[in-house]
């Protein structure tokens, strides 16, 4: 039996889990300020994923590469639903 199919499709779950809090906490901390950092780090991921040949790792690359880009946009999308009270806004020290 091969469990390469699963492995990716429970991985790439728990990545798209991990991403969540993540964007959320990044906001509430630094605003949006850190896209750049999402965007350097995601097409990195892409780009390692291209090179390596192990089929479960370049795949976990490629999730991780693709969700640290899409985070980009949630992070802005963020900062709209925190300014419309859906989330805590960070207080002002």
């Amino acid at each position: 039996m091969y469990f390469t199919g699963i492995i990716i499709a429970v991985s790439t779950f728990v990545i798209i889990g991990v991403f969540h809090p993540i964007v959320i906490k990044t906001e509430y901390h630094f605003g949006t300020r850190p896209w750049w950092l999402f965007l350097i780090l995601g097409i990195a991921c892409v780009a390692l994923s291209i090179c390596v040949e192990h089929v479960i790792a370049s795949s976990l690359l490629g999730v991780t590469g693709a969700s640290l880009l899409w985070s980009i946009g949630e992070l802005f999308e963020q900062k709209k639903r925190v300014e419309k009270g859906w989330f805590p806004k960070k207080p002002k020290p």
